[in-house]
């Protein structure tokens, strides 16, 4: 039934994140989107359901395949949205989209907070643990309600977006220094086993990317906003 209702989470925030460009980038961009995001879900997926992320007599180990592909993709954006045309991308979304839509973050949580029951990951990795993630989640609607508001509320929103960062590179670095691996550094009751289970495959494969671009897009857009 998780399994399930995993896969109807994944498939409802394509559906949000090709939307919500279509809507404010436009159809062809939107469709262009749609083409990455279906070959990046086919190869994560895939490497994912055939135990490549598991094989650590590889060479490169299996995680490789999965991460160096998203750390190359996510320094990519943040040199790009640098530019003028990342402003004008992020400007084109209103800053209350970008920060409400961190809201998914909540079921994420929910959902690693089942895997820990199952023996996927360690307990750090939750809300029962160290993971704060999932108040950057809940407190997502009312941020983008303040952002609404005028100059204090885009303060608020400013500092919100570095302190998700924060606390997304917690839960990120305690995931890779507690999965099996090179990186293996932290012993916890369990290891984390999520990162090479299909199809939980798609947090890090996914979610993660999707939330950290939304900060980057949101903090771009109050830099340009402020500079204007």
């Amino acid at each position: 039934m998780t399994t399930a209702l995993f896969f109807g989470f994944v498939a409802l925030m394509v559906a949000v994140v090709l939307g919500l460009s279509a809507r404010h980038l436009g159809r062809r961009t939107a469709g262009g989107l749609a083409a990455g995001l279906f070959v990046w879900l086919l190869y994560a997926g895939s490497i994912g359901y055939f135990g490549v992320i598991r094989n650590l007599a590889m060479r490169p180990p299996g995680p490789a395949f999965l991460f160096i592909p998203i750390v190359a993709f996510l320094v990519a954006v943040i040199l790009w949205v640098r530019t003028a045309a990342g402003a004008r991308v992020a400007l084109a979304f209103p800053l209350w989209v970008l920060v409400g839509t961190q809201v998914f973050r909540v079921v994420v949580e929910l959902f690693l907070h089942e895997l820990w029951h199952a023996g996927l990951v360690p307990r750090m990795l939750t809300f029962a643990g160290p993971n704060v993630d999932i108040y950057v989640g809940a407190s997502a609607p009312f941020i983008a309600w303040l952002a609404t508001r005028g100059r204090t509320g885009t303060r608020v929103a400013l500092v919100w977006n570095v302190l998700g960062l924060i606390a997304l590179a917690n839960v990120v670095a305690r995931a890779v220094l507690t999965a099996p691996g090179p990186f293996h550094l932290i012993q916890a009751e369990v290891p984390d086993l999520m990162i090479g289970t299909f199809p939980y495959t798609f947090i890090p494969g996914f979610f993660v990317p999707l939330a950290v671009v939304l900060h980057v897009l949101a903090l771009r857009s109050i830099g340009s906003a402020r500079s204007e």
